[in-house]
């Protein structure tokens, strides 16, 4: 999600993953949680297989046979994006003939613009047309954020807060000017969704020169209901929590959806420009994400 040498170092940065910041030092603390970057190869396959446990076996992803032997969510972008992490130190995980680490429960995934214009572009490129938002923006610093994914006993305000100051914290430090990324719904059936698909449509419509529009081959009409037909309430019950938080950071929908058959889910383009996020927020974070600062 840019939050706020020599050439070498300068080329470095673009053409590699994010080793500079890869230390193992926290972005943030509430007790025993912690939220860091991935700091390992460990690390990443365990936040992979945190993801299948989610994914494949909690939301029912159909898995190929390569998923289902190594029981972890990868795929090529894994490599080149960084990787944020909470975990719980009240949890210690023991594994045989290596040192015991906090288990983590929770992760997302980070792709910084100039480290996806350097390998195989943004994730969100295959359902969404972004060349065109990117276009208008030329010069801003995009972040695409995903697999955003939570151990179920750990869904907690708590939890999600550390996410999102992890996030404020990496966007500040990398200078990101806007933020993308596939939100989803649990579920294919478009009727079933039509109440809170026709909410975002009508209500949460990113105006012209943020809007991103599904791939042709692949869009699926969110404008499901008249606007005088949306009960609002009732819409934002059934929103997914990660959309809801979206929402009341300031992020703009883009239009049509895209259903993930692989998934089991329906895909909506959450945009966020950080100069639209909620003054609320950024006082709660800390204009310097220093609220939750270890």
């Amino acid at each position: 999600m840019s939050l706020i040498q020599t050439s070498a170092t300068a080329l470095t940065q673009a053409f590699a993953p994010m080793k500079r910041s890869r230390m193992k030092e926290p972005l943030g603390r509430i007790g025993a949680l912690e939220v860091r970057l991935a700091v390992s190869k460990s690390e990443i396959r365990a936040a992979q297989a945190l993801r299948y446990k989610v994914f494949y076996e909690e939301m029912g992803a159909i898995a190929d046979a390569k998923t289902l032997l190594r029981r972890r969510d990868k795929d090529g972008f894994d490599k080149y994006c960084d990787h944020l992490l909470v975990l719980d130190h009240d949890e210690i995980e023991i594994r045989p003939f290596r040192k015991a680490r906090p288990r983590i429960v929770g992760t997302y995934r980070l792709l910084r613009q100039e480290v996806a214009e350097a390998h195989k572009g943004f994730y969100t490129a295959g359902e969404f047309d972004i060349a065109p938002m990117l276009e208008r923006h030329h010069g801003f610093n995009f972040l695409e954020l995903g697999r955003s994914c939570v151990l179920k006993p750990y869904r907690t305000k708590r939890t999600v807060e550390l996410l999102w100051h992890g996030i404020w914290a990496y966007a500040l430090k990398h200078g990101v000017d806007a933020m993308m990324g596939c939100a989803s719904f649990e579920g294919t059936d478009l009727d079933r969704l039509a109440l809170p698909l026709s909410f975002l449509h009508h209500h949460a419509p990113a105006p012209s020169e943020w809007l991103v529009e599904a791939l042709p081959e692949r869009a699926a009409s969110m404008n499901r209901l008249p606007i005088e037909a949306v009960d609002m309430k009732k819409a934002l019950a059934e929103m997914p929590p990660l959309i809801k938080g979206y929402l009341r950071l300031g992020a703009m929908i883009g239009r049509g959806a895209v259903v993930d058959h692989q998934f089991g889910t329906t895909d909506v383009l959450i945009v966020l420009p950080v100069d639209r996020i909620s003054d609320r927020y950024v006082k709660h974070y800390g204009a310097d994400a220093g609220r939750y600062a270890a």
